[in-house]
């Protein structure tokens, strides 16, 4: 999230005072540059608010309802879990639902991640990984592993360590004095790239970053590198070559460093796979954080997954104790299995195999047909488009503008629910995600397609008015502020 407000040309509208309680909007400005609707139902890849208005969503909400909404075999089986075993604390007890949960997404998994220790969200569940990652350490006899080196940019979570994780300028006045940030190495985009590059060399650029810091910092302090395999909302989908994914695993093995990725966002078959890490068998980490899709919005769940070996040691010494009131908490296990359930019925991995395929090529023909979209990338159903003010320059746009915040506003007047969020005062690009559930149909993909079509052109049109693209329009730098020397 962005935690340091930027201006904005777009009009805002001030609400009224909210009545007792609010709703946790409340807590947002209240000079907002996008009304939210008052949802009231659901069901599938639609919602529709209290004026009886539908709405596609675009992007799961925050890319998390992959089985769509209103699911009645999910349901079922909370309610039944409520009427049997509403609540075991982990710590106490065990439940059958944690049992079988916690089998099944290891059986998904694969070998090598043959343990899996629950939560309530991303955020928790990378937290639960550096933990777990210190506490071995420790038990090691490795004291000095503490620093831990991430992407920029990048996004691990919202509680105080994942934000010192993240790789987000913004949030760096908020985290001082607070926490120490982490160690940072160049994330291996593929858009907008620094000169004389192209993505291959870039990412062989960035791997050797990566190799750098652990030696400036020293291999035995480090205690893990953090990426997201497929990236989020600081990226905008994008994926690195299949060499970037091969140097870091040849690196952090020879320098007996842990590899964690961070699939919160992009795990739980959102590209086509049960874990993204499964798109680069040769290259696999050594952990792997997953949440979001994994609940699929019915409940808070989230699942680290860590070798049975490692695991194993550290339990026949110290252990590894820490845990949340509701972590593996019964009826979240009963939701897991509930959605796992449905990804076999429904066949949700090769639908999204087949329908990101088919987005994907519509949404390339609608960046043909545009001037505002400057790429389109991502894999299976976890797509992204980056706004630009000019194809041919890649022209990002003004500080004091936020594409995203208008193209949310206009997407409500032709259907569409949108998730997306300036990072870095869109220092590094504007993007918004094109993520629906993965349960969408060939049908519903064309409709997405055109309520986007019509989305985009309003955007267009609406930018034209106001300046800040055509003739007039300020000039804008076409590379990122990401400082590249770490």
């Amino acid at each position: 999230m962005t935690h340091m407000p930027a201006a904005s040309r777009l009009p805002k509208t001030v609400a009224a005072q909210p009545p007792i309680g609010g709703g946790q909007t409340v807590f947002y400005p209240w000079a907002s540059p996008f009304p939210r609707p008052l949802i009231v139902r659901a069901e599938g890849i639609r919602m529709w608010d209290d004026q009886g208005r539908d709405y596609i969503d675009l992007s799961s909400g925050p890319v998390v309802s992959n089985i769509g909404h209103g699911n009645v075999h999910v349901a079922e089986a909370m309610k039944q879990q409520a009427l049997t075993v509403d609540f075991a604390y982990c710590a106490n007890a065990r439940s059958q639902a944690n049992l079988d949960l916690t089998e099944r997404i290891a059986r998904l998994a694969g070998p090598g991640f043959e343990r899996v220790c629950l939560s309530s969200g991303g955020s928790e569940a990378v937290e639960v990984a550096v933990k777990f990652l210190r506490m071995r350490a420790l038990s090691r006899g490795e004291t000095d592993r503490t620093q831990i080196i991430t992407c920029d940019p990048s996004y691990h979570g919202s509680t105080l360590l994942t934000l010192a994780m993240s790789g987000d300028p913004d949030c760096l006045p908020f985290i001082a004095g607070m926490i120490a940030p982490s160690a940072r190495v160049p994330a291996p985009i593929t858009y907008r790239l620094p000169p004389n590059h192209t993505p291959e060399t870039h990412a062989a650029a960035c791997a050797d970053a990566l190799e750098a810091r652990i030696k400036s910092i020293g291999a035995d302090r480090v205690l893990a590198f953090f990426l997201e395999p497929v990236g989020g909302l600081a990226t905008g989908a994008s994926v690195p070559p299949a060499s970037y994914f091969r140097r870091i695993r040849e690196i952090c093995t020879a320098h007996s460093i842990a590899l964690v990725f961070d699939e919160v966002l992009c795990g739980t078959g959102r590209t086509g796979k049960f874990l993204a890490a499964h798109n680069w068998p040769d290259a696999l980490p050594d952990m792997v954080v997953m949440a979001k899709g994994l609940g699929s919005g019915y409940a808070p769940l989230a699942a680290t997954l860590v070798p049975a070996v490692w695991a194993d040691e550290l339990a026949q010494t110290t252990g590894f104790a820490f845990s949340h009131t509701y972590s593996a908490n019964p009826i979240a296990c009963a939701t897991g299995l509930a959605v796992l359930d449905e990804y076999d019925r429904l066949g949700v991995l090769a639908n999204t195999r087949q329908q990101g395929a088919a987005l994907r090529e519509g949404l390339e023909a609608l960046k043909r047909s545009t001037k505002v979209v400057g790429d389109v990338r991502g894999m299976g159903l976890l797509l992204a488009l980056e706004l630009v003010t000019d194809q041919a320059s890649k022209g990002t746009w003004p500080t004091d503008f936020s594409p995203v915040d208008l193209i949310k506003r206009i997407s409500l007047e032709h259907g569409l629910l949108i998730y997306g969020r300036r990072t870095a005062l869109g220092s590094n690009g504007d993007w918004i995600m094109v993520s629906p559930p993965m349960t969408i149909t060939a049908p519903e993909c064309a409709e997405l397609l055109q309520r986007l079509t019509a989305t985009l052109t309003a955007f267009e049109t609406e930018c034209r008015r106001l300046g800040v693209i055509g003739q007039d329009a300020p000039v804008t730098s076409n590379g990122p502020r990401v400082n590249q020397e770490h």
